[in-house]
């Protein structure tokens, strides 16, 4: 004979599946990533079911992870035949300082090439082994550069973003290398990085057009802004320098003549 349900049955064998799939489910929660606010998470919390696993969102920009140390603020000065890097000396943990005299900027490729990094400490070290392997492959540190963005994005194991930026510089080009990739060159010949870049790049780029002051003299008071106005940096600042590549003469414009003043001549030379 063909069956035949109450209501009261229907309802009972409907709250003994649920019941069955909220323990299915609270079982099988730790490895599940269930949003909080889906029906999944609305059903199971209705059951007494286990704490839903937020839905992990990945940004461009990561948190500050305060169990790490960053360190902060570099900027790097093209003037007048003179490339400079400073960097302070500020290192913190969270909302803590634990250094002040700490030494963000490097010399590569036997003095030849300029470095300062802002971020981990401990990203920043693995991006210079990366470069300094590149610049001794590759000489130039245009095509350096180039080639780390390259292996970077195509390892699988380097393929995840470091929290650290680096600023480099040779005698003829200045460039930016962040942990994601990314590879920028600076046509106007100064760049910032790290919590006071920002501060640091605009009084840079203002002081640039006094004709009195030197590269030195730009970076250090430009500096002395960023350390006045973020928190993250302090007044002892470590600086290298190189003689940059004179800029190529205009059309039409004679080469520039030596500083000695005598003038090479090929023919009187045989």
């Amino acid at each position: 004979p063909r069956r035949t349900y109450t209501r009261e049955a229907r309802i009972q064998g409907r709250t003994a599946k649920r019941v069955q799939m909220a323990l299915f489910l609270k079982r099988h929660a730790t490895s599940m990533l269930v949003s909080a606010s889906s029906p999944t998470a609305r059903f199971m919390g209705a059951f007494g079911g286990a704490k839903m696993m937020p839905r992990r969102t990945y940004t461009h920009e990561t948190e500050k992870d305060p169990n790490r140390m960053y360190a902060t603020t570099v900027l790097s000065v093209r003037k007048n035949g003179k490339v400079v890097i400073i960097g302070d000396g500020q290192v913190t943990q969270g909302s803590f300082v634990v250094k002040d005299n700490a030494k963000k900027v490097r010399l590569l490729q036997g003095g030849s090439v300029i470095t300062g990094f802002a971020g981990a400490a401990v990203d920043a070290i693995t991006l210079f082994e990366k470069l300094e392997a590149k610049l001794e492959q590759y000489p130039q540190l245009l095509r350096a550069s180039v080639e780390l963005a390259k292996e970077w994005r195509s390892d699988k194991q380097l393929r995840r973003m470091l929290n650290a930026v680096l600023v480099v510089a040779d005698k003829d080009v200045s460039l930016t290398l962040s942990g994601s990739g990314d590879v920028l060159e600076h046509g106007d010949g100064v760049c910032g990085i790290g919590s006071g870049g920002i501060y640091a790049q605009c009084a840079a780029l203002a002081l640039k057009d006094i004709p009195e002051l030197s590269a030195e003299d730009v970076a250090r008071r430009a500096m002395k802004i960023a350390s006045d106005t973020c928190i993250y940096t302090n007044h002892n600042y470590v600086m290298e320098s190189l003689d940059s590549a004179p800029p190529a003469p205009a059309d039409g414009e004679a080469p520039a003549a030596p500083k000695d003043g005598k003038k090479t001549d090929e023919k009187k030379k045989a």
